[in-house]
């Protein structure tokens, strides 16, 4: 009996068939057993447990200690009597009683740093000289503003997506800092000017990933439709902005890759000649919203059902076959895409089915749909790209885009550097320090 192809009667019938059978046996167990105490059922599905006597087991330990950690302290203050509030005797020594920890930050203004070079006359060759001094790891080339300060102004904009005023108001309340709109843009350029060896290094890493994840989304750039692309790995992260044309895919990954694109549906990803895993959320997600569009329908709610099931064995399957041969996933591949096609095979050709697209969409993505079964560690999903285009999203929203393609090149270049930065778990203005900081080529 396929129970995928049952209908809802046949399956309410179906269920209650089986409860009367567990009953028959439960019935037939206790006679065997001579007696009619219930039968021991899994723990957590008791209907009641018996009262505890007697002391209660000590707890078990945890295995991570949840509480609140106290900060290593820079300053201590003692505070205690000097006399006996009561009789006014003399007192020395004690014990701590109590401890209170409190936290503040030291609001402290930039500290402006003047470097002097003296000329000197010699006075036997009367030859006049002038040292040179190096601030590498100070300032990056001529530029008035320390590493620090530049890293500072980057992390504000790329990682928390202030506004340039809101970090002009940071700067002059907090630091006693006052710089133009042109200064601040200029500090970021700064860092984009530093980070290219960066962005070549990171793209060079994601054409030689094993996996790699694609989205794309809108961007404004001087009030033009324009999109920005994301190409991730757990690892990294590259962006890009140009058309939704495919040879953007073709730019970025370039003729050798040979890992597997994982995507979503659309067709931009088509002619790459690689193995393609398409996202099995947005799929499952327009069921979802087809089905909640014509909830009466029940062919629709079995294939729905139907397609989700294959979907949760295929997803099991990937897991038990982490040690399986070659040849056992080619056939599990080839069996999932079978079960898939002959839900869909009846709705190809029937206009009047709601599911009829979705059906036709999944017959041409079919062998893109099972990757993640044939070759190991391929998810199913896309959401490693959703969520790296997330965070250029939120910042689109709040700026409105760029204003030029200069301001865009920009954009990208500090979002691929910082995105890299939160992947890897690195601490991004510590990163971004460390970047201007060293020597450059």
């Amino acid at each position: 009996m396929d129970v995928l192809t049952l209908s809802h009667d046949e399956l309410v019938a179906l269920v209650l068939e089986q409860q009367a059978t567990i009953a028959r046996l439960e019935q037939r167990i206790r006679d065997r057993e001579g007696g009619t105490t219930p039968l021991r059922r899994m723990p957590g599905h008791q209907p009641g447990q018996a009262s505890r006597t007697g002391a209660r087991p000590p707890r078990s330990k945890r295995a991570v200690n949840l509480a609140r950690r106290r900060s290593q302290p820079a300053v201590q203050q003692v505070h205690t009597h000097a006399h006996c509030p009561r009789c006014g005797a003399p007192l020395a020594g004690g014990s701590i009683k109590r401890r209170r920890e409190v936290i503040e930050i030291v609001l402290a203004p930039a500290i402006v740093t003047e470097h002097l070079a003296l000329e000197r006359c010699c006075p036997d060759c009367h030859a006049r000289v002038t040292p040179r001094f190096d601030l590498a790891g100070q300032v990056v080339g001529q530029s008035r503003l320390g590493v620090g300060l530049v890293s500072l102004i980057a992390t504000l904009r790329s990682e928390w997506r202030l506004p340039i005023s809101a970090i002009q108001a940071y700067l002059s309340s907090v630091h006693h800092v006052s710089l133009s709109v042109g200064g601040i843009l200029g500090a970021l350029r700064q860092v984009a000017r530093t980070g290219t060896v960066a962005v070549a290094e990171t793209l060079a890493a994601i054409r030689a990933s094993p996996v790699v994840h694609a989205d794309e989304t809108g961007w404004r750039e001087d009030g033009t439709n324009r999109y920005l692309w994301s190409f991730s790995t757990p690892t990294h992260r590259y962006y890009t902005s140009g058309s939704r044309q495919k040879g953007m895919v073709d730019a970025v990954l370039g003729p050798d890759f040979s890992g597997v694109l994982v995507s979503d549906f659309y067709a931009a990803y088509d002619h790459y000649a690689v193995l393609q895993q398409k996202c099995w959320a947005h799929l499952l997600r327009d069921i979802a919203a087809l089905s909640r569009q014509w909830p009466a329908d029940e062919r629709l709610a079995a294939w729905a059902t139907g397609v989700h099931a294959v979907y949760q064995r295929a997803v099991f399957d990937a897991v038990a076959l982490d040690d399986a041969s070659d040849v056992t996933r080619r056939q599990v591949h080839r069996r999932f895409q079978a079960e898939l096609s002959a839900l869909c095979q009846p709705f190809l050709a029937a206009d009047d089915a709601p599911q009829a697209v979705l059906c036709r969409r999944i017959e041409k993505y079919r062998h893109a749909l099972f990757v993640f079964v044939l070759v190991p560690g391929v998810p199913a999903t896309n959401n490693l790209a959703e969520r790296s285009v997330r965070h250029e999203v939120i910042s689109r929203k709040i700026s409105g885009g760029t204003r030029s393609a200069r301001g865009t090149q920009t954009r990208t270049t500090l979002a691929t550097l910082f995105g890299t930065f939160r992947a890897q778990g690195r601490d991004p203005f510590t990163a971004c320090r460390e970047l201007l900081a060293s020597p450059q080529v």
